[in-house]
């Protein structure tokens, strides 16, 4: 069986198991109770325990942005010192071929 079968395969076990599930909500409860997202809940509560609910879950989606724009920024500082460190290797390499090729004085 080739890739494109294989996948197509599966696609169809996907959609029969999901067709002979009557109740979603349930079957995919753990996966929401394990999700990482009720930690910052988790976290305004810590902070504010004296917050009403409405309060605790506007601190926990001002955490989650939070949480991202610092990934994001993280992320593009680790693109920019990995973009310089290329740039400072594509000098080195065309300075080690200039100096190869460079007639001997």
């Amino acid at each position: 069986m080739n890739t494109s079968e294989r996948s197509m395969q599966m696609r169809l076990a996907s959609h029969m198991s999901w067709a002979n599930t009557t109740d979603r909500s349930a079957r995919t409860a753990a996966a929401r109770k394990a999700s990482h997202h009720d930690r910052f809940l988790k976290q305004a509560r810590a902070k504010h325990p004296d917050a009403t609910e409405a309060q605790i879950v506007e601190a926990a989606e001002a955490l989650k942005k939070a949480h991202y724009t610092e990934m994001a920024l993280r992320s593009a500082q680790s693109r920019r010192r990995r973009s310089k460190a290329k740039q400072a290797e594509a000098k080195q390499a065309a300075a080690r071929l200039l100096g190869q090729t460079a007639p001997a004085a």
